[in-house]
């Protein structure tokens, strides 16, 4: 079937949460609650659900017992019940496997349709959520970083332009791109007016890169990395504090305690005109990865976490089909001074 021939695609609104598959759910309740202060939703014996203090959905973080780290479900909010029907008929047409959720099957969502997608990740769709106490201004209840809601997921994929081909005929848009004149080394693409809901990372996969998560000021991401060292957990602190060249954000990546990478940010910015220009960097431009030119470690590039596929068993895992970013030896990653952005 030629995309001229496809069913219309959902209207994507955000994307809302995360599913982690933890092996150790009272350990990562420890990271995730105590240590970073995440607020509990619901909990049982074999999940958690976890939100931020602006979120007004349900969840945007799943903690999931099993006996294997990995990422599941990735979910994005639609507009309307109608377009839990698009989402099935655009994925049956694309010959990707789907199954159709009764509401309240994940916890606190109305009808979920969940998709193995091209690229090979479970994504949910779902227009409805319950809504649980507002707690913007419960100030008294923050601790930790202050986490204020979910805001995107980093994949890693083994091709690059396919996988921004494949999200700009879901109608995403454009903001930021590292690149050079023959290689899309890694794109960042919004649905919701920021400079991103997914973002690529060039390299094996389907593999999730990471979480990221906003928070209002540069002090909640200081914060957290003083509170990491005061109890001498330091080796949670994978990357950072720091500020980027793409998207502008004042960053720090920590590694939970079964390897899942999340960051905490803040400083991004609008992205809501129509004619929103992208920012396009050069691969030799050192402030690409961090503004300040620091060098980018190498787990940064080589670790990431599985992903589930339908039938809840790991997927296999690809290599890179293309030039690996990693393996242009300037600025941040070693070497020489940057060459500028891309005109």
């Amino acid at each position: 079937m030629t995309d001229t021939a496809l069913p219309p695609v959902p209207d994507i609104i955000r994307s809302a949460y995360a599913t982690l598959v933890v092996t150790d759910l009272a350990e990562a309740r420890r990271f995730w609650v105590d240590l970073l202060g995440f607020v509990v939703t619901f909990e049982d014996s074999s999940a958690i659900y976890l939100r931020g203090y602006d979120e007004l959905a349900h969840h945007n973080l799943i903690l999931r017992a099993g006996r294997e780290a990995a990422a599941g479900p990735l979910g994005f909010r639609v507009r309307s019940a109608a377009d839990l029907g698009r989402a099935q008929a655009y994925f049956g047409a694309l010959g990707c496997r789907y199954e159709r959720l009764p509401a309240g099957a994940v916890r606190g969502l109305g009808e979920v349709i969940r998709v193995e997608d091209p690229l090979g990740f479970l994504i949910d769709f779902f227009d409805r959520s319950d809504h649980p106490e507002r707690l913007q201004q419960r100030y008294d209840l923050r601790r930790g970083a202050e986490i204020a809601r979910f805001d995107h997921f980093n994949i890693c994929v083994p091709d690059v332009p396919r996988a921004y081909d494949y999200y700009s005929g879901l109608g995403f848009g454009l903001s930021e791109t590292i690149e050079d004149g023959q290689t899309l080394y890694a794109a960042w693409m919004y649905r919701k007016q920021t400079v991103h809901d997914m973002a690529f990372t060039g390299g094996a996969g389907p593999r999730l890169h990471h979480l990221g998560f906003f928070a209002h000021e540069a002090h909640a991401v200081l914060r957290i990395c003083d509170i990491i060292g005061s109890l001498h957990i330091e080796e949670h602190i994978e990357r950072g504090p720091g500020r980027h060249g793409v998207s502008n954000a004042f960053y720090v990546y920590l590694r939970d305690p079964d390897g899942h990478r999340l960051e905490i940010y803040t400083s991004d910015y609008y992205t809501g005109d129509p004619d929103h220009p992208v920012l396009r960097w050069s691969v030799q431009d050192p402030r690409r990865r961090d503004f300040w030119g620091n060098a980018v470690i190498p787990s940064w590039y080589t670790e990431a976490s599985a992903v589930l596929s339908l039938d809840g068993k790991l997927q296999p895992v690809t290599e890179i089909e293309q030039q690996a970013e990693s393996a242009v030896r300037v600025g941040a990653d070693g070497y020489t001074a940057p060459a500028g952005l891309v005109e």
